[in-house]
């Protein structure tokens, strides 16, 4: 049986390619979502890729998960920091969920180090560009 994974790309990722490239890279988010299917089917995993800037669909979508897919992987991106709604929703579903940034969050912003998503995941992954999701397909594919 084929593990399922759903990976979140939160608000702003669409643009990818083009917002701030000195930080985020100048490859888009249709390349990232190849190679995050290529490198799940690497781990025989099979992965849905869903983006949306808006809160409740991230919520609907992460509600959705729990009857369909093993893991989630979830840049929440801005809302990493103060969403308490997506962070109740990845509570509820009871399945793993991994956090990932492109950048080193650690390392920007002061209001950036705060992740209030973090406590539910079972892990967080930052600054590794988009290795940052290949490392968390990993990380759920041995979960």
């Amino acid at each position: 049986m084929i593990k399922k994974i759903l990976v979140i790309h939160g608000p702003n990722l669409n643009l990818l390619g083009e917002r701030e490239p000195g930080i985020y890279g100048s490859n888009g988010i249709d390349m990232l979502n190849k190679n995050i299917i290529e490198r799940a089917k690497e781990q025989g995993l099979e992965c849905e890729i869903f983006q949306s800037n808006h809160e409740g669909a991230i919520i609907d979508k992460l509600h959705a998960a729990r009857q369909k897919f093993e893991g989630v992987i979830i840049n929440a991106g801005a809302y990493t920091h103060y969403s308490y709604a997506i962070r109740d929703a990845i509570s509820a579903i009871k399945i793993p969920c991994i956090e990932v940034h492109i950048s080193n969050v650690f390392a920007r912003d002061e209001f950036r180090k705060n992740s209030v998503i973090a406590p539910v995941c079972k892990g967080s992954i930052s600054g590794f560009g988009f290795g940052s999701y290949y490392l968390a397909i990993m990380a759920l594919s041995e979960m």
